[in-house]
């Protein structure tokens, strides 16, 4: 396969999924000018996680295949500091923007910037161990950072209309999404061992059934479904 084509493989699963969610947003969709750059902020969220993982890389060594040091690695030097580069951009940059003006945006702008990374990470990845592990991550990894994207901006869309509990939900959706990212991970760092890996795909089915349920939540939440159900109530009084 030509470069051209693995990149487009790499590509596509991103795409999708942040097109899948942008349908999702009902009432009032966001600029798509604003959506590419919540995107490309997640490309520099990679490099973010990339400057905070080279003192840690060289701090924290672990044994590989250790059940202790994967766990150190999945959940503080993978999951933490992945979330923690991506939660950057969506609590503190995209947070405040004016567009930002129900709780669902928090979904929106959280897989946004959360597909932005899998995206580049994608690419990397896929150039360097080929098709087979693009068709692989396109049904594992892609899917499970837009999951862990949707739960991290559940919170933060409750954060943003919740004045006095604005750090409090923005806390819990990034150590959410820390923590089910880090269950994910570390049943597949110790997928060498029988049946674990079973533990990395019950992570992101549950992950799943939790984001769809959250998506839902914010759908039904959002004060312009409230407001034209009072318009059609009232219109028809």
């Amino acid at each position: 396969m030509n470069l051209i084509s693995l990149v487009a493989l790499a590509v596509a699963p991103g795409v999708a999924i942040a097109l899948y969610i942008y349908l999702k947003d009902q009432h009032e969709r966001e600029p798509l000018s604003l959506l590419l750059i919540s995107f490309l902020y997640g490309t520099l969220s990679a490099v973010i996680t990339l400057i905070i993982s080279l003192p840690l890389n060289i701090f924290l060594i672990t044994k590989p295949h250790d059940v202790v040091g994967e766990f150190y690695n999945a959940f503080f030097k993978v999951a933490l500091v992945e979330e923690l580069s991506k939660f950057l951009f969506v609590r503190f940059v995209l947070y405040n923007n004016k567009n930002f003006n129900e709780p669902f945006d928090g979904i929106v702008y959280a897989v946004m910037v959360s597909m932005g990374f899998a995206t580049l990470e994608n690419i990397i990845y896929v150039y360097e161990f080929g098709v087979t592990t693009g068709i692989l991550r396109m049904f594992t990894a892609v899917p499970a950072h837009a999951i862990f994207g949707v739960l991290m901006g559940y919170f933060v869309g409750k954060a943003r209309f919740a004045p006095y509990r604005q750090f409090y939900y923005s806390i819990i959706g990034l150590g959410a999404a820390a923590i089910l990212h880090g269950a994910y991970d570390y049943f597949w760092f110790l997928s060498h061992l029988p049946a674990l890996w079973i533990g990395g795909v019950a992570s992101l089915v549950l992950g799943f059934v939790l984001a769809r349920k959250a998506i839902r939540l914010h759908q039904q939440a959002s004060p312009f479904s409230v407001r034209r159900e009072e318009s059609r109530q009232q219109g028809t009084e």
